[in-house]
């Protein structure tokens, strides 16, 4: 078990799940405190990663592509103090955070886990229903409606075509952008056979914001839709499918079954050093096979595990 408390908020890791609970100060960003705790398992975790700084640190988990509807939506573009993969880690705090990093990363190479694109989502994404108003409107959704409502700001001939009210059936694409610089951003939903080349101040299918503090929370109404929308990697597969229309389509969990270990890469250059993370990866690997084969117990696999990464 690892575990770090912060003001901004509390990571725990028990080896199979990392549990992020948002911390509940004033200072912690709405998005986190809406958001709530995420249960994050192991196998959609690509790497995780301690940065320090003069005054503390940063903690950053990175996701598989593909395993959080959040991460989807986003893109990389939610601001740090919004971002839940990150957690700011005070000065007296750094040796827990390097604690917690060594702990995710052992337990990423003993199970061996993909870090490549996942073909389904791993975390559900928001809860619902849901509503944020921010920009010129209001967008609610209740899991299988999404309602756009208009305020004051709203630009007139888009208010005069009045409340949308939109089947997630209907929904193709959604897209959420912060405001850069002098440009506004928007929560834009695509749907077929309807114009998408308005502005957001002028489509009635968009959300135009302004790049005030609340926008961010925006990008969770994109999640929580996101979730509900064809995966990513089904349209991956049709291309697939259409550039060899003669080999069966198959998703990345089938395409795995059933296919020996891949083998460590051979790195460019050979060497002491090289030869020791090749050692170590293969022995790491012969404790998590004797573990899951019932042939060592939990705290024989923990103890024979310490015992092998102090010796490198």
């Amino acid at each position: 078990m690892a575990e770090i408390l912060q003001k901004d908020g509390t990571w725990t890791f028990d080896g199979d799940t990392i549990r992020i609970v948002p911390g509940r100060e004033r200072g912690v960003h709405p998005l986190r405190q809406t958001l709530g705790e995420l249960a994050v398992p192991l196998g959609a975790v690509a790497g995780v990663a301690f940065e320090p700084a003069r005054k503390g640190g940063r903690l950053r988990l990175r996701l598989r592509d593909g395993s959080d509807p959040l991460t989807q939506a986003a893109r990389g573009r939610l601001p740090e103090a919004a971002d839940p993969y990150q957690l700011a880690v005070e000065q007296d705090r750094t040796g827990v955070a390097e604690y917690f990093v060594d702990e995710v990363r052992h337990a990423l190479l003993l199970e061996q886990l993909p870090d490549g694109p996942t073909d389904r989502y791993l975390l559900p994404g928001p809860a619902v229903p849901l509503s944020v108003s921010a920009g010129d409107g209001t967008a609610s959704f209740d899991g299988e409606r999404v309602r756009l409502e208009w305020n004051w700001t709203t630009a007139e001939g888009k208010k005069s075509a009045g409340t949308r009210v939109l089947p997630v059936t209907d929904i193709a694409t959604v897209e959420w952008q912060p405001s850069a610089g002098l440009e506004n951003g928007y929560l834009r939903f695509t749907v077929p056979q309807a114009p998408t080349n308005a502005p957001p101040k002028h489509d009635p299918h968009a959300i135009e914001l302004f790049g005030f503090k609340k926008d961010p929370l925006m990008a969770l109404v994109a999640a929580a839709v996101t979730a509900r929308l064809p995966h990513p990697s089904a349209a991956g597969a049709a291309r697939s499918a259409v550039a060899s229309p003669g080999a069966p389509a198959l998703g990345f969990s089938k395409a795995l079954e059933g296919a020996p270990p891949a083998a460590p890469a051979a790195p460019e250059r050979g060497g002491p050093a090289a030869d020791d993370h090749d050692v170590l990866l293969r022995r790491l690997r012969e404790l998590g096979e004797l573990r899951h084969a019932g042939i060592l117990t939990d705290e024989e696999f923990a103890a024979a595990k310490q015992a092998v990464l102090r010796r490198f």
